[in-house]
């Protein structure tokens, strides 16, 4: 590649990187330029053609000074909303009328640069009604001190001037506070992502590696008496292991939907394999897709915690739906107080989800002894024919 191309590739590079960029926010700089309109009154100072040139000349300095003092304070929304900027306002129109009346001719063009100042600085919905006082204003002055056929023009200069220049650094800000917007919200999104990520992979590699812990352990128990037995743990292994790869791959792509039945079941085998005996029950109509997957989450992250810490010997699970909403209940009979805190990373998450689609979840020590894991959300049908549908009971 020659050094041209790698030119034009370092160029293009640096384009693409500071195309979605705004740059640095404008400041009072960009304003000063229009200062220029007053060389006409120097020049007349430096010609000798202004009467009393001192004052004149202070006048000038007194007028530039307060200029860029305003305008440069015009980009800040506190300071250009505070009392010392609109008194300096003041005065600058104060000082142009001075120069106005005592002079005339190039000294009128202070009005459409006292009209910039005012649109810099008085954004808001008085601003129109303040600019064409400011312009009738101004062509009576240019009338009274020059004739009526000047007025019109400086009139119109300063309505202008006062405008445009409030639209113009209007749009600029209100551009940089939605692209600082878009900003943020593509950072939550972010955020959000990530949490969601970490939150399933807890899930999912939590219950997993629980159950292959257990079933590890079942089956080192079983190989020296009983080898198909062992065998067949191993084998359970080998599809909890191959069956958890599917659905990290599906946490990643954000693509999984949980299955109530489908985590019951492995709920089932997870507890048999801990030496704990399952009862599941589960009644009502059958649920929304949304309202599965929440529950399939909320047995998962329950079951694993009766597995690895409750040292129970029961664990009944039981859904419920009646009316509007759905309950699900895990109880076991272990011991509570190595059962984990409500505030586990688990739990935690599982909260937020359900708070999220309209539901709550409590955890805590059971009245009879053991640890009890509440979960309600509203119990949304799976399609329309599903409210008239007859209430079934399972029981196992």
């Amino acid at each position: 590649m020659t050094w041209w191309a790698r030119a034009r590739q370092r160029r293009s590079a640096r384009c693409a990187r500071g195309a979605g960029h705004p740059g640095p926010p404008p400041t009072g700089f960009a304003l000063l330029p229009w200062l220029l309109m007053g060389l006409g009154s120097f020049s007349n100072l430096l010609q000798g053609k202004a009467e009393n040139p001192w004052i004149g000349g202070l006048g000038l300095l007194v007028f530039n000074s307060l200029y860029v003092y305003v305008t440069f304070r015009a980009f800040d929304r506190e300071k250009r909303q505070s009392l010392s900027t609109r008194l300096a306002l003041l005065t600058m129109g104060l000082v142009t009328t001075g120069l106005a009346v005592g002079y005339g001719g190039n000294w009128l063009l202070f009005f459409p640069l006292l009209g910039l100042a005012t649109g810099a600085t008085l954004r808001g919905r008085h601003l129109g009604r303040t600019g064409l006082l400011l312009a009738a204003y101004a062509a009576v002055l240019a009338g009274l001190r020059e004739g009526w056929r000047e007025a019109p023009n400086i009139g119109y200069a300063t309505f202008l001037s006062c405008m445009v220049t409030a639209a113009i650094l209007s749009l600029s800000e209100a551009v940089r506070e939605l692209r600082a917007a878009r900003e943020e919200l593509a950072r939550r999104a972010v955020e959000k992502e990530r949490l969601r990520f970490s939150r399933d992979l807890h899930d999912l590699l939590g219950h997993t590696l629980s159950v292959i812990v257990v079933k590890s352990e079942a089956a080192r128990r079983l190989a020296g008496r009983d080898l198909d037995a062992a065998l067949a743990q191993i084998g359970d292994i080998e599809s909890v292991g191959r069956q958890a790869l599917t659905e990290i791959r599906e946490a990643v792509t954000g693509y999984r939907e949980g299955s109530l039945s489908t985590e019951l079941t492995r709920a089932r085998s997870a507890l048999a394999a801990a030496s704990v005996e399952p009862l599941v029950r589960q009644s009502g109509a059958p649920l929304a897709p949304q309202t599965e997957a929440l529950l399939g989450w909320v047995v998962r992250e329950a079951v694993t915690n009766v597995v690895r810490h409750s040292h129970a010997t029961r664990c009944e699970i039981t859904v419920e739906s009646a009316g509007e909403r759905v309950r699900l209940t895990v109880t076991d009979n272990g011991t509570p107080t190595t059962a984990p805190a409500p505030g586990g990373n688990g739990l935690t998450g599982l909260t937020e989800r359900l708070t999220t689609a309209g539901g709550s979840l409590t955890a805590g020590p059971a009245p009879a002894g053991g640890f009890t894991v509440t979960a309600e959300l509203p119990a949304a049908p799976a399609d329309p024919s599903a409210e008239d549908a007859v209430p079934v009971a399972l029981e196992s």
